[in-house]
């Protein structure tokens, strides 16, 4: 144990001192990790060989969704949403439920095997976008702003927007909701209810102690940078530890805690955000040793050409559809489209259905598996010189 953690040590300290030089090579850090992962795992070296069934390496994907949720949340400028709303507006309203929709469609044509249900989860769990793996397009300056904001506010809302949709497939597979008996439908709006309950009760709680800390300078400078992971953490774990949702709950609370607050929380986030980073890294190369070796032996064709399409056709497709009359050139539209690289959420949701036991989940967690690692690469890649291209557009 004390050695992999010393591994993962080392290979955060070193990536950490060249960062800014592997970015510019159009690498990132989720690409140098996975790299590390299937190097020492059981696809390379097998130095480490960590189970799948492991609940340790669940539970870290879940604890760095879980942050990123909320920090994504608390992140929104509600009122530039406002004033920019069109673009984001009609990705999440329009584009997302055709992107569902697509996804479970070409899901039915390809794994007949699928019920109708099971084909919905497997588009739900692939429509949420991870804003990391196309970081180099969100902070390149030169990229129109409104497009930039459209983008992050995309992937920082349509996570936590899927999983009640997750939720519900994932209860109508398992039976009891279509024979009438309505126990897991009832199930699913008990762990949606307590779930939204402990984020808005919770959070606005936590932003009053935090005003009142404040007002009688009680409150640490360092101590103050420790309270939103500290929140998200026990939000998220209240509502899981009271059967509910904790993926909802941490979104929630997150747009609580920044509407409660009254203020820019941005300096207190981001404390949260280098915690979630370390968790992300972390998470990556247990993808790389634990998951993509689990994934392996359902892939086939079929789960190839799905992965394809997915990050092609049926997300493009709705996207750009949904932009229609805002006014923006094809070469916005096409590159908004483009960038929904999926992620943290993808794999969040994979381990969700595993632990489920839905019949085909096998199928279901190595179509996802596939599609997230091919997309850690071309979005990986293609971030910094689209972005360059589109500001370079953007200038002239």
């Amino acid at each position: 144990m004390y050695f992999a953690l010393a591994c993962f040590a080392a290979l955060l300290l070193t990536y950490s001192l060249i960062s800014e030089k592997i970015e510019r090579l159009s690498l990132s850090g989720p690409i140098v990790f996975v790299m590390a992962g299937v190097t020492l795992g059981p696809l390379g070296l097998e130095w480490f060989s960590p189970s799948v069934n492991s609940s340790n390496g669940k539970l870290l994907i879940d604890l760095t969704l879980a942050l990123f949720l909320f920090v994504d949340a608390a992140s929104a400028d509600l009122s530039v949403l406002r004033k920019n709303w069109r673009i984001p507006g009609r990705m999440l309203l329009l584009g997302l439920p055709v992107t569902i929709v697509l996804g479970a469609l070409l899901a039915m044509a390809l794994f007949p095997e699928f019920s109708v249900f099971e084909a919905a989860i497997l588009g739900v769990m692939l429509a949420a976008t991870d804003a990391a793996l196309g970081k180099a397009v969100v902070t390149n300056q030169g990229v129109p702003p409104h497009l930039r904001e459209g983008l992050s506010a995309e992937s920082g809302l349509n996570d936590g927007l899927c999983v009640p949709f997750l939720l519900l497939f994932i209860a109508l597979e398992q039976g009891a909701a279509v024979r009438g008996e309505g126990v897991a439908l009832e199930l699913l709006a008990e762990e949606v209810g307590i779930g939204l309950a402990v984020g808005v009760v919770v959070a606005l709680i936590a932003a009053k102690a935090v005003r009142l800390a404040r007002q009688a300078d009680w409150l640490g400078h360092v101590w103050q940078r420790m309270s939103v992971p500290a929140l998200a953490v026990l939000i998220f774990a209240v509502a899981q530890g009271l059967h509910g949702s904790g993926y909802i709950a941490a979104f929630v609370g997150g747009l609580c805690f920044r509407s409660a607050m009254k203020e820019d929380v941005h300096a207190m986030l981001l404390p949260a955000e280098g915690v979630g980073e370390v968790f992300a890294m972390a998470a990556w190369v247990l993808f790389a040793m634990m998951l993509l070796p689990a994934a392996l032996p359902y892939v086939g064709w079929g789960e190839v050409i799905y992965a394809a399409l997915s990050l092609t056709a049926v997300r493009m497709i709705p996207i750009i559809l949904s932009l229609t009359g805002t006014g923006e050139p094809m070469t916005s539209k096409a590159f908004l489209a483009w960038f929904g690289p999926r992620g943290l959420a993808s794999l969040a949701f994979a381990t969700i259905v595993w632990s489920e036991q839905i019949p085909e989940a096998g199928t279901l967690v190595a179509v996802t598996i596939l599609t997230v690692g091919i997309s850690l690469v071309i979005h990986g890649v293609t971030a910094r010189p689209f972005a360059r291209r589109l500001a370079g557009r953007a200038s002239s």
